[in-house]
């Protein structure tokens, strides 16, 4: 598209007038699934989405919010925040996280750029380290991934290897870590074969060794600096196999949070701190749980812990974690270039924005839902509030999180008036449901619950239109299950509790004084996902959408 022909301009919808306040409700990790007691969604006391639920089909369906359907490689592929917000801001679907590192790595074109090339000159006299997720999950990273970067590394010129490993147990089974750590020696040690030293050199586990977000604790990245980088940490093994069973045995320890350790040689000394000269990759490509430890691997000027040493290294990310801070400033896989978004278009359209949700998810409703762009388009025209969120406790202490001030922030912002579009995300149940806790994420989604009737409340009062949304599901299924759903045990016939995202649908629901009782959904969008979600709100709010956005999910029927 030339710039000389391009237009901000959107056309005015022939049947929906402007003028009514449109509040989206982005309810974080809120799926539909059977219901049964492992789903909280349906334990939980929700008469306000329940009431919303009545209004199928006309006023309320379910879209897709995985895999295919937000850019991911395959429907396996569940669903995250990111990729949700991005697909609901942008109206189009963008190859996504994995999918790019996938395409870069089949083409071979990830070793043609320009982050390749910066590591690669380190590879002569230095030891490429690579850090990240050892998992299958494809939610922060992928082991075949890993493995497809040693092997081209390797072809590349890389002579000395050390990997750093982060242990899951949130995205997959716990446990399964022994399995993956396994694969990557038995891996290593055919690259020892070809003369590249190669081996595991630290780990632990990602919820209390590198992997944390949102600066909610230092300490977690400072405890993966001292491993990876320094060579430290209160456990020495021979071996990572050795070091993940006897941890896991003898610390009663799960992958989450296992204790950091560095593998030893016969003197006992570290295999693989990262010193002068070296090359760094993180590998993960989600970004949230690699910004902290990017910056403590990239900036001079660092001040949230004593780094002891700061070694002089190559470092680039797998994909570049944060576009406004240009972090890490060198990459592998470059993202999606995510322009024109509803955001951009609405504000250039006249339209007042306020956005709200507390830290966890804030980036969330803002920068991702912007196609990965921070700050404001236009600060007359727009509000972004952020709630602080619970600081250095795990949500289920608080499972009501700051649901209910994030609805108090948007209900003022509706009855001020000054809005076209009122805009939150509220995170309980995701962020609840990723610690496992049933009982406690029962009480979160009760919380969103209760928000949510705020929320309604507020747009009744101005003869506002309310869009109620997911990004993902969570909650609402709480059990890793068997091939025909049944719940899987654990060797001591407990249930064995699932933590991660799921790959169901997400419900949306459409309604408020200000809807024209002729709105309706399409029967004729089946499998419509949450891409269509920006066209279905900018004809709300009075416009037709770009004709190169997914389609809208409302019509106009004539009574």
């Amino acid at each position: 598209m030339g710039s000389s022909d391009f237009s901000w301009k959107l056309a005015d919808h022939p049947m929906i007038p402007k003028g009514k306040p449109v509040a989206i409700v982005v309810l974080d990790g809120w799926g539909e699934a059977n219901p049964d007691q492992y789903n909280c969604i349906h334990t939980a006391d929700t008469p306000t989405m329940d009431s919303l639920k009545k209004g199928a089909p006309e006023k309320w369906r379910l879209v897709r919010a995985h895999g295919t359907a937000v850019g991911l490689p395959t429907d396996d592929d569940m669903g995250n925040s990111e990729v949700g917000h991005n697909a609901l801001g942008a109206g189009r679907i963008f190859a996504q996280g994995a999918k790019l590192v996938d395409l870069a790595l089949a083409s071979g074109k990830i070793y043609e750029g320009e982050g390749f090339k910066y590591i690669k000159n380190s590879f002569d006299k230095g030891t490429l380290h690579l850090i990240g997720l050892l998992s299958d999950g494809g939610v922060h990273s992928r082991l075949d991934q890993l493995q497809l970067l040693l092997k081209g590394a390797c072809e590349h010129g890389a002579k000395r290897v050390r990997v750093h490993i982060l242990t899951d147990g949130r995205d997959v089974l716990d446990g399964s870590s022994i399995g993956f750590v396994e694969t990557l020696e038995t891996d290593l040690k055919n690259l020892h074969e070809k003369c590249v030293d190669a081996q595991i050199a630290s780990g632990g586990g990602r919820m209390y060794v590198t992997m944390d977000r949102y600066e909610n604790d230092w300490n977690v990245v400072k405890r993966g600096w001292d491993a990876h980088v320094l060579g430290e940490a209160p456990y020495k093994f021979k071996s990572a196999v050795e070091a993940v069973k006897k941890l896991r045995e003898e610390q009663n320890a799960n992958d989450q949070y296992l204790p950091p350790f560095v593998t030893v040689d016969d003197n006992g000394k570290a295999v693989g701190p990262i010193v002068d000269g070296d090359a760094v990759v993180t590998f993960n490509f989600r970004a949230d749980r690699m910004v902290m430890i990017a910056k403590a691997l990239e900036y001079e000027d660092f001040d949230k812990f004593d780094r002891v040493r700061f070694p002089k290294i190559r470092y680039a990310g797998m994909l570049q974690y944060d576009g406004e801070l240009k972090l890490p400033s060198h990459y592998l896989v470059s993202p999606p270039e995510i322009e024109r978004t509803s955001g951009e278009y609405l504000v250039n359209n006249g339209i007042h924005t306020f956005a709200c949700s507390e830290t966890v998810k804030f980036g969330h409703v803002t920068f991702f839902w912007n196609g990965n762009h921070s700050g404001y388009f236009n600060p007359e025209m727009e509000e972004y509030v952020e709630i602080p969120s619970d600081s250095g406790i795990s949500f289920n202490v608080k499972p009501m999180m700051k649901a209910l001030e994030i609805a108090e922030k948007a209900r003022d912002a509706i009855l001020s008036r000054k809005f076209d579009q009122i805009r939150v995300n509220l995170p309980n149940g995701d962020m609840v449901g990723h610690t496992g806790d049933i009982e406690a994420t029962v009480v979160a989604c009760k919380a969103a619950d209760d928000a949510v009737r705020m929320i309604l409340d507020a747009i009744e009062q101005v003869g506002g239109i309310y869009v109620v949304t997911a990004d993902h599901g969570n909650a609402e299924d709480m059990v890793k299950r068997n091939k025909s759903g049944k719940p899987l045990l654990d060797k001591n016939g407990n249930i064995q509790i699932l933590t991660s995202h799921t790959l169901h649908p997400v419900p949306i629901a459409i309604g408020g004084p200000g809807l024209f009782p002729s709105v309706k959904f399409r029967k004729d969008v089946p499998d419509g996902g949450l891409a269509n979600v920006a066209a279905t709100v900018m004809n709300l709010l009075g416009f037709e959408a770009p004709n190169d956005y997914e389609t809208t999910l409302i019509e106009v029927v004539d009574n």
